[in-house]
């Protein structure tokens, strides 16, 4: 009992002392700004700005915050400034971003906002949206909630100013298709979606007839559907006939390229056994034909099908030792989520057991391709969006969808891309293009700040710093505040009170 009074009393020493610095280093940079409180008009000062529209960065700036919106945009004359000349807008606050980059606030279109893993409790949600927030992450697509009117009354609180978090959007899961077994089913069950109040639907493998019946009944009502396609009867051509609005991950788009319809499984696969299941995922790009596969993906484009790939949640399968021993678990990793991602058959993606470095080598080629397909679906016109599906297999929220947009860059997109993927792409699949996902007056003010440019290096929109050299000189770089509807948070402020959450959990 002592010792554990002598921990609690040093957590409680070390929050303090994190406070007082943060505080001090606050005041250095800021004026009437508070982590966490909305001021009537808050303006960034001589920013360089990046819209989120693939357009280059530009700058200095100054960015009016006025109820929630950005109001204005101003653009400074350096020679004016420098003379002292020129009048800037006045505001009740300000952050100063002299030097540093803004960008739209990161969307994140396919995450699962959890509470518990593998049965363990993480304290209620706090962990996990505060962890989004500290990745610059300011909406989120839920897709697969653990309670659907539970992810409904979060969405609420949230938009009212009673919850600390994104945006969010739920999606939840279509539903049990043992209980789903007929047309009349499953428009009965789009029905009771829509009277819930969802924002879209997310479907897994599902019967063709089930589907067309879900999608029409769907398109009715004003659900859009993100479609995780399973090794069934549906693929990629179903999304393209039935208009599903985005396919998750990559299932379904190569399947539907191979020649005589089926991946070459050998004769003892059980799909319902995760590492089988995974294992031969890790071959299926090699199995497309390349011609079919072009087809497969001009139709796309042409049906308005977007792609939402999540790179990031497979890489532990090209590089396990990497994804185990990513730098930000040693202090921001929840016990709980540690716990679930150790190998157990029990636990969704926790499949490697007896994992090979010729599994892993047929993953590498699998990116590859994958990569590859990703770039030429762009090339044609499609539209790419950025999504991390974090709480599997390594991959922590907010964090995940950071390292998305890394693997995004090695795909071959300019970091240009790579952002308008994660903002204005990610605004068009949720159908919020006039509201998010943009720097430009009119749109909410959803912005990240970040001390580094991360068109040079995209590690600085992660929220621990990044030491880099510059003229010689050690500087520390990172992102710095996430604006969310017009609320500043301080990043580092954020990430002490996930640091202390996870401290907390760990004394236990």
């Amino acid at each position: 009992m002592l010792r554990l009074l002598r921990a609690a009393a040093c957590l409680l020493l070390t929050a303090a002392s994190i406070a007082a610095s943060l505080a001090t280093s606050l005041a250095a940079q800021t004026k009437g700004v508070t982590s966490g409180v909305k001021v009537p008009r808050l303006v960034i000062r001589g920013a360089t700005m990046v819209d989120g529209n693939g357009t280059p960065a530009r700058g200095p700036v100054d960015i009016v915050i006025e109820n929630g919106r950005i109001a204005d945009i101003v653009t400074l004359d350096p020679v004016a400034m420098r003379r002292g000349e020129g009048r800037r807008p006045a505001g009740d606050a300000q952050i100063d971003a002299t030097g540093k980059f803004v960008l739209p606030g990161l969307i994140n279109a396919h995450t699962h906002m959890q509470s518990n893993r593998s049965g363990q409790s993480m304290g209620g949600f706090e962990y996990y949206l505060l962890l989004e927030l500290a990745n610059g992450v300011t909406t989120v697509r839920e897709v697969g909630a653990e309670s659907e009117a539970g992810s409904i009354a979060m969405r609420e609180q949230q938009a009212r100013g009673e919850l600390v978090g994104p945006r969010i959007l739920v999606y939840p899961m279509f539903g049990d298709m043992r209980r789903i077994k007929t047309a009349a089913d499953a428009r009965a069950r789009v029905q009771e979606l829509k009277h819930l109040g969802v924002d879209g639907i997310k479907i897994l493998g599902i019967d063709r007839d089930i589907m067309a019946a879900m999608e029409d009944e769907a398109h009715k009502v004003g659900l859009p559907i993100a479609h995780h396609v399973g090794v069934e009867e549906t693929n990629a051509w179903d999304d393209i006939a039935f208009g599903t609005r985005s396919i998750e991950h990559w299932y379904g788009i190569p399947d539907a390229a191979i020649l005589d319809g089926r991946q070459h499984f050998p004769s003892d696969y059980n799909y319902l056994d995760e590492t089988d299941r995974f294992r031969w995922a890790g071959r299926l790009w090699r199995e497309a034909d390349p011609k079919r596969l072009d087809s497969v993906l001009t139709s796309m484009v042409r049906a308005n099908v977007a792609w939402v790939p999540t790179l990031d949640i497979y890489e532990a399968s090209r590089d396990l030792q990497r994804a185990q021993t990513q730098p930000w678990f040693k202090d921001y990793l929840h016990p709980s989520l540690a716990n679930y991602f150790k190998p157990d058959p029990a636990n969704h993606g926790s499949y490697f057991i007896g994992w090979s470095s010729t599994d892993e080598v047929y993953w590498k080629e699998n990116y590859r391709l994958w990569m590859k397909a990703l770039r030429d679906f762009e090339q044609k016109g499609g539209l790419v969006g950025c999504g991390d599906d974090a709480g599997f297999i390594y991959e922590m929220y907010g964090y995940g969808l950071i390292r998305e947009m890394e693997l995004h860059a090695e795909a071959g997109f300019h970091p240009l891309k790579v952002i308008q993927h994660c903002t204005g792409n990610n605004a068009k699949i949720l159908g919020k293009e006039n509201e998010i996902g943009r720097v430009r007056a009119g749109f909410a003010a959803d912005l990240i700040i970040v001390d580094g440019n991360p068109l040079e290096n995209l590690k600085t929109l992660y929220p621990t710093n990044q030491v880099q050299v510059k003229d010689g000189k050690e500087v520390r770089a990172g992102l710095e505040w996430t604006i969310a509807g017009g609320v500043p948070y301080h990043v580092p402020t954020l990430t002490a009170r996930i640091k202390a959450i996870v401290d907390a959990a760990k004394a236990k």
